[in-house]
């Protein structure tokens, strides 16, 4: 299962066809898959309106591992797998990806997380993914992006920055309203 999280209307759905035609080339070595689109505008919209801009994406990461956690519960799967690459984005340094694994009662899987841009694009190129993935499409991680993001976050000011939303209704509500695609 690949899991999905669109925003529009500021992401297009020119975008989430970018994320089909990824699939479709991941299908080729994976088999069957099915993508779920988590409906994500009103838990950043929530985010932007009710918390300090610094924490956006930490908030943003920590309910995006809460949704694919609970879809894959959902579906009986064990672990959560992600394409991160340490140190690539503010959101990937070390603290960074404890403060979000710390919402996972599951395993998080990276499988890139040594890897650099070039040993990464390099097997994109491989794999017939790379001419894909440049295309200039905005994903919702784009969407609201902070002038300046937490690198070295306190999770005691993370949790108190989300505890101003109602996390369990907004986690509830996308994922009631997940729409799921067969990828073949």
């Amino acid at each position: 299962m690949a899991v999905h999280f669109a925003s529009p209307p500021y992401t297009s759905e020119r975008a989430e066809e970018k994320v089909v035609e990824l699939l479709h080339r991941v299908a080729r070595y994976g088999g069957r898959l099915k993508m779920y689109t988590v409906p994500f505008t009103r838990i950043q919209t929530e985010i932007r309106d009710k918390c300090n801009e610094d924490y956006f994406t930490l908030i943003m990461r920590r309910f995006m591992m809460q949704i694919a956690q609970r879809l894959a519960q959902e579906k009986g799967a064990q672990a959560l797998i992600t394409g991160e690459s340490l140190g690539q984005v503010a959101s990937q340094t070390i603290g960074a990806i404890g403060c979000t694994d710390a919402v996972c009662a599951m395993p998080v899987f990276r499988p890139l997380i040594g890897m650099d841009k070039e040993e990464i694009i390099e097997i994109s190129r491989r794999i017939d993914t790379f001419e894909v993935s440049i295309q200039p499409y905005e994903d919702c991680c784009t969407v609201f992006t902070p002038k300046h993001p937490r690198t070295k976050p306190v999770p005691e000011k993370v949790i108190a920055e989300q505890n101003k939303l109602d996390c369990e209704e907004l986690i509830n509500e996308a994922v009631a309203n997940v729409k799921v695609r067969d990828i073949l």
